[in-house]
């Protein structure tokens, strides 16, 4: 539930949080765009896919800053003193899941694409993840915004079911694929295995604090914490990961293409691998 007060800790926690994810998801989309040249054909479709990732998770950070900014005022000079929930206004949850529901099943695309696998393994992939991520979110959002635990736990349930198939696919997936990938880009793939099951990890751990009597605003701060952090993780930063992998590809695949892009210092040790 909302809380009805944060004191002046808690609402600059939330307030500095919902900041820095915009800057994060901002930022990285004018990096990788500027940096879309930087990689072969082949792989821009990934980090276009992260471009719209991070742009669209920038837009509802700003919609979700604005929400809470509108829903909690003070009337202490220079905001020194407590917030209260300010009457006619509420702080929206529903535009993390309107991300959530847009931006998920574009993650996914964005590591298939990368992985550049064979077209049949890959629209099988697709589909059968874009249909489990879209249940996760919508099954995640009636409980989200319930104020009784039975029910947030019944959803909360509900939608673990193809949460805990996403990463399961995604998982053996990323190992089954090792074997294939550049020498240059095996370490990274294999330890973005564990960076998904981390950041990922984070979103029900939130979900569930009030499941787990963790209540109050003390429990909704940190709710609005864990949800930034884990965004930042699995997108701006999954994002660069993702353009690094693909760099390496681009250098694996064309050595002239490796020559130009790489100090003269650099490109004999990364041609020879």
């Amino acid at each position: 539930m909302i809380p009805d007060a944060l004191t002046q800790g808690q609402f600059d926690t939330v307030y500095n949080f919902l900041s820095l994810v915009i800057a994060a998801q901002l930022f990285t989309a004018v990096f990788l765009t500027f940096g879309l040249s930087r990689i072969l054909p082949r792989y821009r479709l990934a980090i276009t896919v992260a471009i719209v990732v991070c742009g669209i998770a920038a837009y509802h950070y700003f919609r979700i800053f604005d929400s809470f900014k509108a829903a909690f005022v003070s009337d202490s000079v220079g905001g020194a003193g407590g917030y209260t929930a300010a009457v006619g206004e509420s702080f929206n949850e529903g535009y993390r899941y309107v991300d959530w529901l847009l931006t998920v099943p574009l993650l996914l695309l964005e590591l298939i694409a990368i992985l550049a696998l064979a077209r049949k393994v890959q629209n099988g992939l697709i589909v059968r993840l874009m249909v489990a991520a879209g249940l996760m979110i919508i099954l995640g959002y009636p409980g989200e915004i319930s104020g009784d635990n039975g029910i947030r736990g019944i959803f909360g349930l509900l939608s673990t079911i193809p949460f805990a198939y996403i990463l399961f696919v995604l998982f053996r997936q990323l190992s089954k694929s090792l074997a294939s990938q550049p020498a240059s880009v095996r370490g990274t793939l294999s330890r973005l295995r564990y960076l998904l099951l981390l950041s990922w990890g984070v979103y029900p751990i939130a979900y569930l604090l009030p499941l787990l009597n963790i209540a109050g605003s003390d429990a909704w701060v940190a709710k609005q914490v864990g949800y930034s952090v884990a965004d930042i993780v699995a997108k701006a930063i999954y994002a660069l990961i993702i353009f690094y992998v693909a760099r390496m590809k681009s250098y694996d695949d064309d050595p002239e293409f490796a020559r130009v892009e790489l100090s003269k210092e650099d490109a004999p040790a990364v041609l020879a691998k």
